[in-house]
């Protein structure tokens, strides 16, 4: 599921080279180059020549003030209508897209989630977000991955100070958003998108790799991906639920259909 969903953005790089050479060619030789000398730093370096070429190349960059950010209060306003045609869909659509999704990703990567705990987290936060702006707090799917994957450290119980890292990271940005917004707006297509796909790459080959190491799981692992990467969306929510959906049903069906003698023996495994 998680490959499914990183695909279509990894091949951003390509298709945006091809289309802007002259600018995206920057970015992409920039983390060729660092990617084996200095791994963890490419991705950074990549993305700091994409915003030098989104402000050499952008025809109308963002003034002082769109650049400032501003706090403004939403004041919280309670209907039925808004209950029923905005909370609900955005609820079913969030635990279908990213919080099951995103279960999913940490659990591939060898982490367990306390389901419970983290919904009351996650609730708590969008209670308080949301008279700022901010709904939906959640488990991210694509974020998760990049800070528990591999690329975050080869050991998985030394991978946390890649999550402080990133919320580091989150508060600048908050405090810049208008910026980096107006920014990436800007950008000559491809620029920005390019360096995201890039640094996406390692958390799609891991994801790969754990997913089609099993033989007799690799046929519903491969639905499940391609699914994800068809990218449609059916009765709101998003294709990563229905790649998990598709992926499991396919997977259900084709292990009740094995012979007896293929499967394994629960019994197998206590034996001295």
């Amino acid at each position: 599921m998680l490959a499914g969903v990183l695909l279509p953005l990894c091949v951003e790089p390509v298709s945006a080279l091809a289309a802007s050479p002259l600018l995206v060619a920057p970015v992409v030789l920039t983390w060729a180059l660092l990617v084996r000398p200095a791994p963890r730093w490419a991705v950074p370096a990549g993305l700091l020549v994409a915003l030098v070429v989104v402000v050499l190349a952008a025809d109308d960059l963002p003034g002082a003030g769109a650049v400032v950010p501003r706090l403004t209060l939403t004041a919280p306003s309670w209907s039925v209508p808004a209950l029923v045609g905005l909370a609900v869909p955005v609820y079913v659509v969030t635990m279908a897209s990213q919080n099951v999704p995103g279960v999913a990703v940490m659990h591939s990567l060898g982490y367990r989630v306390p389901w419970r705990q983290t919904l009351a987290v996650t609730g708590t936060g969008s209670l308080l977000a949301a008279p700022l702006g901010g709904h939906a707090v959640n488990l991210a799917a694509i974020t998760a991955a990049l800070s528990a994957g591999p690329d975050a450290g080869p050991d998985p119980a030394r991978r946390w100070p890649a999550s402080l890292g990133a919320a580091g990271t989150y508060v600048v940005l908050a405090a810049g958003c208008s910026g980096v917004t107006a920014l990436v707006a800007a950008a000559p297509d491809g620029v920005v998108q390019s360096a995201a796909g890039l640094a996406l790459l390692g958390t799609l080959a891991a994801s790969l790799r754990e997913a089609l190491v099993d033989e007799q799981d690799r046929l519903p692992a491969v639905v499940c991906l391609v699914v994800a990467a068809a990218g449609t969306t059916v009765l709101g929510v998003g294709p990563a639920f229905w790649a998990l959906v598709a992926g499991l049903v396919l997977r259900t069906v084709l292990r009740s259909r094995l012979p007896l003698r293929s499967r394994p023996c629960p019994a197998a495994d206590h034996r001295g």
